[in-house]
């Protein structure tokens, strides 16, 4: 057997194309025509992958704010994988707030206790629906069915402290006493505040929530959420649905999470708690960072803000 050489080239006549299925003979020479269709088939095909792999795979975010600091810094740029707990199909139409059904692919697992998290924000405490479609990252403390309880701004899951993680801070050393509660705080008249918080229990599908006039303000844009209706009889029986119901059957799980700079971050002690069906992905890499501050019209003060040492480091 005669070994070919691989770099062995194939005689071509001048002004003709080589054949690529290999049939013998000249071939035409490529239009003006052709060269633009293939140009834009490999575009399209480029585009594809992008949006496939932006979908499905990993895509990039920039931290703007410093409500994670200093596990985040504002001017970070992080890449999140979407497939570790089940990529999702887009639920907006491209480009606007317009909702569209999607899917959820198998997950490899779940968010667990530490993971820093990508979610797209489910609303202001008292919204049934957030005003915009808007991304956040934060810390994941507590998963569904958790109990959480914060003491004098010590966290405590299921009644044993959680360790704090390398990068969390606290601007201000003043606690707020448990007698002093915060009225923007979730959920509305607890007599939470966020520094003496809970103990709640972090709702999980299927767990059965007891309703009473007491506590029926607790839930109700929770129980809305959900897609359901909540009113009130003349007789102060609470209609779920137009249903007299003194329970509610709970329909998703949900997590607790909370920002690294804990004196600094509007999370689940101001909104609630954070469906599984908002989860994007986990943030897993510093792949850039630098100066957001700085215009890009001082270029070289720009370049000169980078913060080499914090690229290529790994989120925890």
């Amino acid at each position: 057997m005669t070994d070919h050489p691989i770099n062995e080239q194939i005689p071509q006549q001048e002004g003709t194309a080589v054949d690529p299925q290999g049939l013998g003979g000249p071939m035409e020479e490529a239009t003006p025509k052709s060269r633009v269709r293939e140009y834009v088939e490999t575009i399209l095909i480029t585009i594809l992958v992008a949006f496939f792999l932006k979908t499905f795979v990993v895509e990039a975010f920039r931290i703007p704010t410093g409500s994670m600091k200093e596990t985040l810094l504002v001017g970070d740029f992080i890449l999140v994988n979407k497939f570790l707990y089940g990529a999702r199909t887009p639920k907006f139409i491209p480009f606007t707030d317009i909702s569209i059904p999607h899917a959820t692919l198998p997950a490899f697992r779940k968010p667990a206790r530490g993971d820093v998290i990508v979610f797209e924000f489910p609303g202001e405490r008292d919204e049934i629906h957030p005003r915009t479609v808007v991304n956040y990252v934060k810390r994941c403390v507590a998963i569904p069915g958790d109990t959480i309880e914060i003491i004098n701004k010590v966290l405590y899951v299921n009644g044993r402290r959680l360790p704090d993680p390398d990068g969390v801070r606290f601007e201000t050393p003043v606690i707020r006493p448990k007698e002093r509660p915060n009225n923007r705080i979730f959920p509305p008249h607890s007599g939470f505040n966020e520094d003496n918080y809970g103990p709640a229990v972090v709702p999980k599908k299927g767990s059965v929530l007891s309703l009473f006039r007491e506590n029926i303000q607790h839930w109700e844009t929770f129980i809305e959420r959900e897609g359901h209706t909540v009113h009130y009889g003349l007789d102060g029986k609470i209609l779920i649905d137009e249903t007299e119901s003194d329970s509610y059957t709970v329909e998703r799980d949900y997590y607790f999470v909370m920002g690294d700079n804990r004196d600094n971050s509007l999370d689940s002690r101001y909104w609630g708690f954070l469906p599984e069906e908002n989860i994007v992905g986990e943030a897993t890499l510093v792949y850039w960072s630098w100066d957001q501050e700085i215009s890009f019209i001082s270029l070289f003060d720009k370049i000169g803000s980078v913060r080499w040492e914090r690229i290529g480091n790994l989120i925890r």
